[in-house]
């Protein structure tokens, strides 16, 4: 009989928020390992060997075993292809410089076939990684060629095609740390941290308090210089020019040396320094124009350059640039020692993770026009031991925030606010950035919008700055997190129906809310789409809304087992019920232990400031009380049952009713809320009406919505039959 020793990925889901595996995005796959369910690894021959000297690090893994070395111990007592593939998907993304870390591999009832899931940063990664795991498992199996330097290679190239700029995520990584949430709004830099009302953007080191005007000015650099001027800001003195035969003549109005640059450039883009003679000034000013913009001449200051990154008003970092040179050997030609002795620093390359670029003497004209002005060309071989300046400017490594004299730092923040920018990256001139600025004619030559944090985050020299935690104080405030009230609603049935109860009550307030349930996508009680609404993208679209100012969002087991939930946590978490006889056999959810589980994400995912509202009649429901970071509020149409009473006795909360009235509990305490059997729309109190109103209640209740709109919310509620058993 012909075996079957394969593994097929037969389908693949990209969990793009909190999952029943893990809070962050992660794909999950379904392996069918086929034969090889009989074949774990410790029964191919050489498997261990050849998987280990691939994949030597895999040895950091702890697996269950829980310490240094566990997977490998695993792999030696016999384990199973899902499993490995987990491992190695893990360790390809380390290697590729992909954070990493949690994975599972599980079993289904079908023989053979696992659902699998590994944490990614990004679906494209998700699936390379997914695909390169396997090819690298059955290679191991069949003891065929696998090159793992190659697919690591793949991975690190999908992560920055697809992933974020080093600036932008220095930024939303700070963010992370303070528990703010984040949402990306296009695939490019493109970021909202926060939600809703309380949402702030970025793109890359802009912020939506980034002046258009103040971006415009910084990119005139001749308007910007006269507005520093104007306010005691010191400046080189300098004027725009026409032509070749214009700068010559600005440069002697001025004093030589000079500079010569492009009025709206950027990277030092253009920009020729100490410039004397007719011919090299004439030059430079054709460089400068090549940017596209107006010339500008202007005194030369000697020092060395800094930039400053001023974020809120305050010094952030700064850095310092030297000149680059290299030594001649007598044998090399300008260019060849430029590639041995410039262009090898690991620092410097292509991507947008190197802190120093490339020199090129065919992109960049500055070079050489340099090069010329010392009787060189490219191809000139100097002497043995000659210096041969290469470039002036654009070479910020080395960390001097320490040493920045507080006078220069005041007046770099007084640059960036007569600009008007809230981030400013300010290049200044100066012999000794500890001195101020007057005693050695020192002076801020431009102040640029966007600036670059990389040199800060990973200077060659000096201590790397936290410029991304700064952006993120400067927009959020210590007692600020960017969230809104958001409550998350799941369970089996009636979860429409507590949606739109919770959210009249709210709206009351004169709150702006925003809804997003099986019958439609609400904002501020009027229904602007129609259709199940009760998903991911629906969730993400009240999110990034700058009007609502609290969410209410139905989660459907489906959405969370596909999708994942729109928010990564929610201040009040609801779970109506369970049915027991319920399942998802379409995914492999067979029995009412493992739909459990899939609710339970719900109540994972409050925040420890929140509550979890949960129903006491339901005894799997109730048991999710364990799992809550928060509060827990119980609630029940029978006031008896002993989860209740248990509760009250440690001073909990608990809604519930008594002969028709709604009471709320908290301890001792008891509020009388609403007799609600007189009430047509509530079938006289009667199961399920009940259940879905005192879980309503309980949400409402846990974002302190007063005790007199409750009562409005339930007297004026919009009646719907079908959203009471959804």
């Amino acid at each position: 009989m012909k075996t079957k020793k394969t593994i097929k990925v037969i389908n693949t889901t990209f969990l793009r928020g909190p999952s029943i595996w893990t809070y962050r995005p992660s794909i999950e796959a379904w392996i069918d390992i086929g034969d090889l369910e009989d074949a774990p690894s410790n029964t191919i021959p050489g498997f261990y060997e050849r998987l280990t000297a691939w994949l030597p690090t895999l040895v950091e893994h702890r697996c269950g075993v829980g310490e240094r070395g566990g997977f490998l111990e695993r792999l030696r007592e016999g384990t199973w292809p899902a499993h490995i593939m987990e491992h190695v998907m893990i360790e390809l993304q380390n290697l590729a410089g992909i954070p990493s870390g949690f994975g599972k591999a599980r079993s289904t009832s079908q023989r053979g076939l696992y659902k699998l899931v590994v944490r990614v940063p990004y679906e494209e990664v998700g699936h390379a990684s997914l695909a390169a795991a396997r090819d690298l498992v059955m290679a191991v199996i069949e003891d065929q060629p696998f090159d793992v330097a190659q697919a690591v290679q793949g991975l690190r190239d999908i992560a920055e095609s697809f992933g974020l700029g080093p600036s932008t995520a220095c930024i939303v990584d700070a963010a992370y740390a303070r528990r703010i949430p984040f949402i990306r709004l296009n695939e490019g830099n493109l970021v909202q941290i926060g939600y809703g009302a309380r949402q702030r953007r970025i793109w890359t080191a802009e912020t939506d308090q980034t002046s258009a005007i103040a971006e415009g000015i910084s990119s005139d650099k001749d308007l910007t210089k006269r507005l520093l001027a104007s306010c005691g800001v010191p400046v080189p003195e300098g004027r725009i020019v026409t032509s070749p035969e214009d700068a010559w003549e600005a440069a002697q109005e001025i004093g030589t040396p000079v500079v010569v640059k492009p009025s709206d450039g950027n990277h030092g883009r253009g920009v020729s320094l100490d410039l004397y003679q007719q011919a090299e000034i004439e030059s430079a000013y054709r460089v400068a124009q090549q940017e596209g913009s107006e010339v500008i001449v202007e005194k030369y200051i000697r020092g060395y350059e800094h930039r400053f990154l001023v974020v809120g008003g305050r010094l952030s970092a700064a850095v310092q640039g030297k000149p680059l040179f290299v030594i001649g050997d007598g044998v090399s030609t300008v260019v060849q020692l430029i590639d041995s002795q410039i262009n090898t620093d690991p620092r410097r390359g292509v991507a947008e993770d190197c802190p120093l670029g490339l020199v090129s003497l065919d992109e960049d004209p500055v070079v050489r026009l340099e090069i010329t002005r010392q009787g060189l060309t490219p191809d000139s071989v100097p002497p043995k031991g000659q210096s041969v300046l290469i470039q002036r400017n654009g070479n910020h490594a080395s960390d001097v925030t320490d040493l920045v004299h507080p006078k220069v730092a005041a007046v770099a923040s007084l640059a960036a606010r007569v600009v008007g920018l809230d981030i400013a990256g300010i290049d200044l001139l100066a012999e000794d950035i500890s001195r101020p600025l007057d005693e050695q004619g020192g002076a801020i030559v431009e102040v640029n919008a966007g600036p670059g944090l990389l040199m800060h985050l990973k200077p060659a020299e000096g201590q790397a700055r936290m410029v991304g935690r700064d952006i993120v104080d400067h927009l959020f405030a210590e007692d600020q997190n960017g969230r809104i009230p958001i409550v998350g609603i799941a369970g089996s049935r009636g979860k429409t129906m507590v949606a739109r109860l919770t959210a009249r009550m709210i709206g009351l307030q004169g709150t702006y809310v925003g809804l997003a349930c099986s019958d439609g996508f609400y904002l501020k009680n009027r229904r602007v789409e129609q259709g199940d609404c009760a998903n991911w993208d629906s969730g993400q679209r009240l999110l990034i809304n700058r009007s609502v100012q609290a969410a209410v969002i139905e989660n459907s087991n489906r959405a969370i087992l596909t999708e994942g939930l729109a928010y990564d946590r929610c201040l009040v978490g609801v779970v109506t019920n369970i049915d027991p006889q319920a399942s998802l056999p379409e995914f492999y959810i067979d029995n009412v232990d493992q739909l459990t589980n899939v609710v339970r994400t719900q109540v994972d995912v409050v925040l420890p400031e929140g509550a979890a509202v949960l129903n006491a009649a339901d005894e799997r429901v109730a048991g999710m009380a364990s799992l809550c970071d928060g509060e827990v509020i119980f609630f029940s149409a029978a006031a008896d049952l002993p989860v209740i009473a248990a509760h009250r006795e440690q001073g909990g909360r608990v809604v519930f009713m008594r002969n028709g009235q709604i009471v709320l509990a908290s301890g001792t305490m008891e509020t009388a809320v609403i007799d609600i059997t007189g009430m047509p729309w509530t079938a006289n109190g009667q199961a399920p009406f009940a259940e879905n109103i005192l879980a309503a209640i309980g949400a409402a209740w846990a974002l302190d919505v007063p005790i007199d709109l409750i009562q409005t919310g339930i007297e004026f509620f919009d009646y719907d039959g079908e959203a009471a058993v959804r």
